[in-house]
């Protein structure tokens, strides 16, 4: 697991994340432990290897394919095509319906196909032999991801019948098979393409994959390069010419196919043995092949690469009327024949054998095995569960297989920092755990950035995740208020709901104008609404607030009422009463008298209760500012009192 590591001489520490584990090595004996903590927190990251106590850290991750750059394509447009077919809710009966998943499997392919000449194009660009080699990897796989799919489309999805399915199957070799595409284009190119060294072998190609049109277009350059070899050249043109193959528009019965067929093949025998071809070896192989004889079709196994090809080969020319559910037999023994005891087969062997058996759940589990990601298995078993095969198979922990490897694939699409977001859509249709999944998902995404934070917290409201919401908005309400950014802070307070968190904030708004004089985060504060009732404190604070614009715009009456209010229903920290009351003295000491005789006994009793009622009395006392504030509000209380007095006696005495 970690490169170059010595088990005797150091020891290893890990700690688990989501998707991904951080493994520390470390010379420490009981040491080491604390060491290890501290490297996987990263104090100790940076150490160089040569130091003698350095500590290396590696991080393991579940799901590397998700961090390859030109995999992106594969992801996010796999997930378009994923998403149109959850949405598509009519049910189309028969024939309509299998059409439209058949397309939306061919769909599948277009991506892969996509993203594999993409890896292509970056592995020829590059210069290093590191990245050449993976995006030459990564090519393989997506090559193998294609050519498993298309069969499963072939056999599952289409479910072709008999006759149609062989032409299917001449289709899959003839895309996949592409290792002598090159050889086919150097003959076709050169200056005389029947002299070239390998004009037989592209030939034998043609006919091996069925090409008739090709191959005779071939064997006619050599009919005109050697006109004594005419005459064979038109009885082997004819027998390629009336060869019987089935045809997709079901214009024919299986068994007038099969009668052509028979027809057509003892045909081909008589020309045999009666040694027409006898003079040409390549020709009299030729018409060995059209007669289905096998140790002629294994001499060419070169130019088929792969038993799968030489499966298709062989039922063209013995069985083109192959059921479904014979492929199991000649799969098997084609694949005995083409390996020959020689080597064993590969796991992608394995593969296409379980789909040529039609064990879907095998083809699932051996893929799941094999490919480095969940992506292929996530989709294509998503795709089979639509077609209706695979609804008899539970697993034991409660979830069908379908919803396991959605949730295991958006798991690790949730490693990411920004596929994560695809990931969500995955989890949504997954009814049993999906919400469950996503719930724990959602809240160990790194909240980096506000705007983030904002996306994230849209996609737990969209779906009632409360609780998320309110762990979300609490992160980052402490984040802002870390950073002294009080506005902020209390935004995500109130939006959290969280009283006890937007009183604390609110005492440092108060605490600020305390020191300040001033209000930070205006636009905020004149517009709490409604939400100033989540708790007395924020009440307090929007009051006070617009105590100071009622002031600010010269309409003195309502801002004693609203100062006069705000300290007698006791909402206001007993702490800040010094602050109200100083801020009464302006109104005290207008022109105009302001406050009334039962408003004035109010504020006297105000500050009766704030001197009396300190438990630090003695400190107060003490204090020559504040016994200088106490000192002139008694006087200006006493004055304004007078001046009611007087104007309220003159009032009634008129």
């Amino acid at each position: 697991l970690v490169p170059g590591a010595d088990p005797s001489a150091r020891q290893l520490c890990f700690a688990w994340g989501p998707a991904e584990v951080l493994v520390c090595e470390t010379l420490f004996g009981r040491a080491g432990a604390g060491t290890a903590a501290r490297a996987l927190t990263g104090s100790v990251a940076g150490a160089g290897e040569g130091a003698p106590n350095s500590s290396r850290v590696f991080v393991v991750r579940k799901d590397q394919d998700i961090y390859i750059q030109t995999l992106r394509k594969l992801f996010n447009e796999s997930h378009g095509i994923f998403m149109g077919l959850q949405r598509s809710e009519e049910e189309l009966a028969g024939k309509s319906r299998k059409a439209q998943l058949v397309q939306v499997s061919k769909n599948y392919r277009s991506v892969i196909r996509a993203c594999m000449e993409d890896m292509h194009q970056a592995a020829v660009s590059t210069r290093d032999p590191a990245l050449q080699g993976q995006y030459s990897t990564q090519v393989s796989i997506l090559s193998a991801m294609e050519l498993i799919w298309n069969l499963c489309e072939i056999l599952f999805v289409e479910a072709a019948a008999a006759g149609p399915l062989l032409l299917r199957l001449l289709d899959w070799v003839r895309l996949h098979v592409c290792d002598v595409d090159s050889m086919v284009r150097e003959v076709l190119s050169s200056e005389s393409p029947s002299k070239h060294k390998l004009f037989w072998n592209v030939v034998d190609v043609f006919v091996l994959q069925g090409r008739m049109d090709e191959a005779r277009h071939l064997l006619s350059k050599e009919a005109t390069a050697n006109p004594t070899s005419m005459n064979m050249y038109k009885i082997l043109d004819d027998l390629m010419k009336k060869m019987p193959v089935p045809s997709l528009g079901n214009t024919q019965t299986l068994t007038e196919l099969e009668l052509k067929w028979q027809h057509w093949h003892e045909e081909c025998q008589r020309y045999l043995q009666d040694g027409t071809f006898a003079s040409n070896p390549h020709m009299e192989s030729i018409c060995k092949i059209l007669l289905g004889d096998e140790d002629a079709i294994l001499e060419k196994k070169e130019l088929m690469t792969t038993w799968y090809h030489f499966l298709v080969t062989r039922l063209l020319y013995s069985h083109p009327t192959v059921k479904p559910l014979e492929l199991r037999f000649y799969a098997q023994s084609s694949m005995d024949l083409f390996l020959g005891g020689e080597s064993s087969p590969e796991p992608l062997d394995m593969i296409l054998m379980a789909a040529f058996e039609f064990e879907m759940h095998q083809v699932i589990k051996e893929c799941s095995i094999v490919l480095s990601n969940w992506w292929f298995v996530a989709h294509l078993t998503d795709l089979l569960d639509h077609c209706k095969l695979l609804q008899s198979h539970n697993l034991y922990f409660g979830s069908n297989m379908r919803e396991f490897l959605l949730l295991e694939y958006a798991s690790g699409l949730f490693s990411h920092h920004s596929l994560w977001q695809l990931g969500v859509d995955y989890f949504d249709h997954c009814p049993e755990y999906g919400r469950v999944y996503l719930e724990l998902h959602i809240e160990r995404i790194p909240l980096s950035t506000e705007q983030k934070a904002l996306k994230v917290l849209r996609i737990c409201e969209q779906r009632q995740m409360h609780e998320q919401v309110r762990s979300i908005c609490k992160i980052m309400a402490m984040k802002a208020l870390r950073n002294n950014r009080l506005g902020s802070a209390l935004s995500w307070s109130i939006r959290a709901k969280d009283a006890a968190f937007a009183t604390l904030i609110s005492d440092r708004f108060l605490k600020d104008y305390c020191e300040r004089g001033c209000f930070s985060d205006l636009d905020l504060i004149d517009n709490l609404g409604p939400s100033m009732l989540l708790s007395d404190r924020l009440t307090f604070l929007g009051k006070y607030r617009e105590f100071h614009r009622l002031y600010g715009e010269k309409r003195f009456p309502e801002a004693a009422r609203l100062l006069l209010t705000l300290m007698t229903a006791h909402i206001a920290p007993c702490s800040f009463w010094m602050t109200l009351l100083t801020d009464a003295l302006p109104l005290l000491e207008q022109k105009e008298v302001i406050f009334s005789a039962e408003q004035t006994y109010e504020l006297m009793r105000c500050l009766e209760d704030l001197t009396a009622g300190n438990p630090d009395k003695q400190k107060f006392q003490d204090d020559d500012v504040e016994t200088t504030k106490v000192e002139m509000l008694r006087l200006a209380l006493a004055r304004n009192l007078a001046r009611v007095i007087v104007k309220e006696g003159t009032v009634e005495g008129s």
